[in-house]
């Protein structure tokens, strides 16, 4: 299996969410990026050559759906998965997305939905 080395950010204020988010993506051979808040990860997005986000929905100032808007002005064609403890989000925060998924689908569908994302269009 070829390991690949895409250079992913993965934004959540929750601390230990995110630790396990960024093992368990550097297990699969991504390359990790992480941030606590939405301005923190902005900055990184804007700095770096950032080829996917993961982006928690549920953060204190700047919700996942206000992110996502920001980081598609700054550059639209980077992939972008949202994650939450809600089920069912409103369709203009859905639509923001690439894809969406609950916590609670667990890590393979995490990293199978991340892999979809990274695929090259053919």
């Amino acid at each position: 299996m070829k390991r690949n080395s895409n250079l992913v950010l993965c934004v959540d204020d929750e601390r230990i969410g995110l630790e396990v988010r960024k093992i368990l993506l550097e297990r699969a051979g991504y390359r990790v990026l992480t941030a606590s808040d939405g301005p923190t990860g902005l900055a990184i997005f804007s700095a770096e050559p950032v080829e996917a986000v993961v982006l928690d929905y549920s953060m204190p100032g700047m919700h996942g759906g206000e992110i996502a808007l920001q980081m598609r002005r700054v550059k639209p064609q980077v992939p972008i998965l949202l994650l939450s403890a809600y089920i069912g989000l409103a369709p203009e925060v859905t639509a923001v997305v690439d894809l969406y998924m609950t916590k609670g689908e667990g890590a393979p569908v995490l990293l199978e939905k991340l892999g979809s994302l990274l695929q090259p269009v053919s």
